[in-house]
């Protein structure tokens, strides 16, 4: 190995497998740099259907030993980053002519079994509640829903703000000593025996530099293929499936704080999600894309059909004039050969090169596995690395996750007490972004003045300032649809002050 190599590890793509695999390495003692060519999670990991979970619906492909590890991953992120993950009861209603009602019962069991089967070893608890069982009441689990639908199922998965999980990981792995630099495009590559140097182009000023590492590894997401066949110069015949899936936000459906998955004739499932306090997701669609640089947007077809498919529940019927904002995003798949888009597994796949300085590339994948995932790329790179230290991302907390022992509802009312002069409610939704570190934040804070500029949606001057200095944001819709969601409240007046005081 030669001496001048910068750092030990490069990864490319700041979506929530490279912050994963940064945060996993520079902890362990490995000189580590991550190479994102836009925005933190901006292609894929900002654009999910926000959900921790096991995948109840990949059963019926018999992806057990992927939603076991899901399943378990769920219970650990939790405890990591409980600010901006919470359990979530999902209510199924039941439509006997889709799938028999014995079928989704024995499916839920084997969920619930395969959820508890990490606690079984380690004599743990779950904090996700049995599935069972419901009555589909108006001032219940029916609430918003036709009253034709009066039997279905419950079961517990998690809610994520996954840009925020992006973000707090890249925050953990710069704690750790990680480089962490976004609008820096990999452009070129020379490899050599002992190190690989990377030709970094800055989206802003133009400007290349070059940044040598031991090793690199390629989680591109969308572009991992493209990485290779490009910038790497390396050729492989595996091959990602890019599939968007798009989202749809309405006011909100119903007033409680559940969930509900709903199974269309064409068997595919949506869900529909509480949304920032006012408002509904609804999604997703799965429609085939071919080209990576293709920002995505969602099309009127599915505008259409998330509306449909939602309005076969829904006792008001959702149309697309009441649609606030959408939101789409592309998810590289394994390409496994399934015809079929919704078959194609979500699992990963590793793709080690070692012709020269080692180079390990990350297809798939989704976000409940994301530290599992950096665990695993370690353990394949560890001999051409300088020795590091044990696994440790599933033991310390994410910034804003330590608690202290307390829960979500213990530490905001600490905050009520704190800071009797803020409205409470904005108190909590910044608790929600920020967990403990709102601390920060706030200061001092007596009064809503002290905040400084209001911009409007819940954006004060002092939040925006932490999000710029320690969390990597340029541009309004870095803070206004990734950090925050404040956006979805702003008046278009609002957003451009924004971008004004961003220079934008």
């Amino acid at each position: 190995m030669s001496g001048d190599a910068q750092y030990d590890l490069a990864v490319i793509g700041g979506g929530i497998n490279g912050v994963g695999i940064a945060r996993d390495a520079a902890g362990r003692g490995l000189r580590t740099v991550l190479l994102e060519q836009n925005d933190l999670g901006w292609a894929t990991s900002s654009r999910s259907t926000h959900l921790i979970h096991g995948g109840l619906r990949y059963l019926e492909y018999y992806e057990f030993r992927l939603v076991a590890e899901a399943l378990a991953e769920r219970e650990t992120v939790l405890a990591l980053a409980p600010h901006i993950v919470w359990p979530m009861t999902f209510i199924l209603p039941h439509e006997k002519h889709l799938r028999p009602a014995w079928m989704i019962r024995a499916g839920l069991l084997l969920y619930d079994n395969l959820g508890r089967g990490f606690f079984a070893l380690t004599g743990g608890r779950s904090h996700f509640a049995k599935s069972r069982a419901v009555t589909l009441t108006p001032d219940g689990y029916g609430a918003g829903l036709k009253p034709e639908f009066r039997r279905g199922f419950a079961y517990a998965d998690a809610w994520v703000d996954d840009a925020r999980l992006v973000i707090a990981n890249a925050r953990s792995a710069a704690d750790k000593g990680a480089v962490v630099r976004t609008r820096a495009r990999v452009v070129d590559a020379r490899r050599a025996q002992d190190a690989w140097t990377l030709v970094v182009r800055d989206a802003t000023t133009g400007r290349t530099d070059e940044v040598t590492a031991r090793a690199v590894v390629n989680a591109g997401g969308p572009w991992v293929k493209a990485l290779l066949d490009g910038a790497l110069h390396v050729a492989t015949p595996t091959r990602v499936r890019l599939v968007k899936g798009s989202h749809i936000v309405v006011p909100r459906i119903h007033a409680g704080s559940h969930a509900l998955l709903l199974q269309n004739p064409d068997m595919r499932v949506i869900f529909m999600l509480p949304y920032e306090h006012d408002f509904t997701m609804i999604g997703t669609t799965e429609v085939p894309v071919d080209d990576p640089e293709v920002v995505p947007e969602i099309t009127r077809e599915e505008i259409e059909y998330l509306c449909q498919a939602s309005s076969r529940y829904a006792l008001r019927p959702i149309t697309p004039r009441e649609v606030r904002h959408t939101f789409a995003g592309v998810r590289p798949l394994f390409d496994d050969g399934r015809g079929d888009v919704s078959s194609v597994t979500r699992d990963y796949r590793f793709e080690l090169d070692e012709r020269g300085a080692p180079l390990l590339s990350v297809f798939g994948g989704k976000i409940t596995t994301y530290r599992r995932l950096g665990e695993k790329a370690l353990e394949r790179l560890a001999r051409f690395l300088p020795p590091m230290a044990a696994p440790w991302t599933d033991k310390e907390p994410l910034p804003g996750g330590d608690f202290g022992g307390a829960t979500f509802a213990e530490l905001a009312a600490g905050y009520r007490r704190r800071y009797p002069g803020l409205d409470p409610v904005w108190l909590e939704r910044l608790l929600r972004r920020h967990g403990t570190d709102a601390a920060e934040i706030l200061g001092d804070a007596k009064t809503e003045a002290d905040l400084g500029e209001r911009f409007g949606g819940g954006l004060y001057e002092r939040e925006l300032r932490f999000l710029v200095e320690r969390e990597w944001a340029r541009t309004a819709e870095d803070v206004l649809e990734r950090r925050t969601k404040c956006g979805l409240a702003m008046t278009e007046a609002q957003r451009r002050r924004v971008a004004e005081v961003l220079g934008g």
